[in-house]
């Protein structure tokens, strides 16, 4: 039997094509999450104004006002589910023995 270095691992990694983690546009984990959250607050800044064009009697378009409001909430639920699952993988590595 004969027993060979590790160095077939590096081949594999490189041939496998494996890379740093970090998006298709060389984003890391950190920068998408922030990217997410400001566009979460840019939906909810939009649907606001509509509300407050559509209290003051300046917003013919009814129809407007729900979409953004819709978008807002899924945005807003996005958000939270991104949130938990962060907070279940902390809680999963926790539980790891070491």
């Amino acid at each position: 039997m004969q027993i060979q270095g590790i160095e077939s691992v590096s081949n594999i990694k490189s041939s496998a094509g494996v890379q740093n983690a970090t998006a298709a546009n060389g984003q890391g984990f950190k920068q998408a999450l922030m990217d997410a959250l400001y566009s979460a607050s840019d939906i909810e800044r939009e649907q606001e104004m509509l509300g407050e064009k559509f209290v003051l009697g300046e917003l013919d378009n009814l129809h407007d006002l729900t979409i953004a409001t819709q978008k807002a909430d899924v945005a807003v639920q996005t958000i939270v589910e991104i949130r938990n699952k962060i907070v279940d993988a902390y809680k999963e590595i926790m539980r790891m023995q070491i």
